[in-house]
């Protein structure tokens, strides 16, 4: 099995071979809808098989895709529609195309529209072409014939707010989004009987290199979370072996740890007692403590494990063996907790624009703070005020039509300058902070303080304003 996601009620299942024929539709569609070498086409639709039919297609017909977020405001996709000079743009459904209504309404490339839902809603729009998926691929039955990229082509253009706020889109090279996804895989190796459940949007380049390149660089299968609210559910039902997350994710299961432990004196007791024992077990595991030494204490470990641990990581299904976090720093306090449940947690760094994975921490190497070491092939270093530099083998081509933006990101050595302030300790690299004033909120997603500031001082009724967020989830 592929891929799985849940429509009309049930889960749909598809395998690598039915993969195969949808993405030979997809192919000859873009043919037919005349695309050509070095078109930008835009995606806006959930986590679905489409999104990784469509962007497979596009990519081996030669085609850049840009990938929009679907709650990200109409003036930023307007932009990047118009920034990247998108021909065509996939879409969910006939309630999305209100997001799309700035960039049509103001002219641009974007000539046509394909409907995954509501195809009822086909003719034109602001004189744009719209046609109904199904429509689409059904008239297309020809061979496409061979693929036609090379490693170094730009595969997909990902804008990120970077280091000023404003979006721009890294051109990221076929070369460079495996690259990265196969030097992931030596940190965690995907394994054929994986099940990665996909929550992050595959819009985030996070997500894209973990639950779309790792997962099928171990032919893994991949189920589509249906959404927040039915993650529980999806969780009980789908029982991932691998879950990729914002922090946010595992502070919110931190929090209702504490709460419900909070009820009663003796369970938040036991949680405290076997967090404890558990971290120090693991610390003992990996030589960083005396083992013999914390001996009386971790004969409790199989009792508490049984009582306390096992119960409360049930929520994730039972048979997760990797826990990543990653797209902005997890605390502390919140990894060293989930470890010493014993959840299998591991993070890492990373940037859009080094595609993105900079460092991972190992299950045998896990010092939490830390996100990790490099990844094998990528160099770092510091400057003299502390800001992390990379040279990496994925690192982006530069900035679409930004040569400028480009110039200040990457140096003439071929350093990508991160904006993040950092530090060594023992070989594991800790992020300290950020150079220029942007929050990286505990969700992964950024926002430009200046920005924010400035709007609420346009309003007389404020003279000064400070907006903050770094590591919460919210401004």
């Amino acid at each position: 099995m592929a891929y799985s996601e849940f429509d009309d009620g049930k889960w749909r299942n598809v395998t690598w071979r039915e993969m195969e024929r949808i993405v030979t539709r997809y192919r000859v569609a873009l043919d037919q809808a005349g695309m050509k070498d070095g078109d930008r086409v835009a995606i806006l639709l959930p986590n679905c098989i489409d999104w990784i039919a469509f962007d497979i297609a596009a990519m081996a017909n030669g085609l850049i895709t840009v990938p929009l977020y679907l709650q990200d405001s109409e003036a930023n996709i307007d932009f990047v529609l118009s920034n990247c000079g998108a021909r065509l743009c996939l879409v969910e459904s006939v309630q999305r195309l209100e997001a799309l209504k700035p960039a049509l309404a103001g002219g641009g490339t974007l000539s046509q529209i394909w409907l995954r839902r509501n195809g009822e809603a086909q003719g034109q729009v602001y004189g744009r072409k719209v046609r109904s998926l199904g429509e689409v691929l059904d008239l297309a039955e020809d061979d496409p014939g061979p693929i036609r990229c090379a490693p170094k082509d730009i595969a997909t253009i990902i804008h990120t707010s970077g280091t000023t706020g404003r979006p721009k889109g890294a051109m990221l090279s076929h070369h460079a989004l495996l690259w990265d996804a196969e030097a992931v895989a030596e940190n965690v190796p995907p394994l054929t009987s994986d099940v990665f459940l996909s929550l992050l949007p595959i819009s985030h380049a996070f997500e894209r290199t973990m639950s779309y390149h790792l997962a099928m660089m171990g032919g893994s299968r991949v189920v589509f979370a249906r959404a927040i609210e039915t993650l529980k559910q999806d969780i009980s039902e789908v029982r991932p072996t691998i879950l990729v997350a914002v922090p946010r994710l595992y502070e919110r299961l931190y929090e209702a740890i504490l709460h419900e432990a909070s009820q009663s004196s003796l369970k938040s007791w036991l949680v405290k007692m076997t967090v404890a024992i558990g971290w120090r077990r693991f610390e003992a595991r990996r030589g960083r403590v005396n083992m013999f030494s914390q001996m009386p204490s971790l004969l409790f470990w199989p009792l508490l494990e049984r009582l306390v641990a096992r119960p409360i990581l049930q929520a994730f299904g039972g048979r997760l063996r990797v826990a990543a976090s990653g797209g902005a720093q997890l605390s502390t306090e919140v990894s060293q907790f989930l470890i010493g449940l014993g959840l299998p947690l591991v993070e890492g760094y990373g940037l859009t624009e080094a595609a993105p994975v900079v460092s991972g921490t190992t299950f045998e190497d896990n010092l939490p703070g830390s996100v990790g070491k490099p990844l094998r092939g990528i160099e770092t270093r510091l400057t003299a005020e502390g800001e992390l530099l990379i040279r990496t083998p994925a690192l982006m081509q530069g900035y679409w039509n930004d040569p400028k933006g480009t110039a200040s990101a990457i140096d003439e050595e071929g350093w990508l300058h991160s904006g993040d302030t950092a530090e060594f300790r023992e070989d594991h690299l800790f992020i300290t902070g950020r150079l220029k004033d942007v929050i990286v909120l505990s969700t992964g997603k950024k926002a430009a303080a200046t920005e924010i500031e400035a709007a609420i001082q346009a309003d007389p009724l404020f003279e000064q304003c400070c907006a903050l967020g770094d590591n919460r989830p919210f401004v």
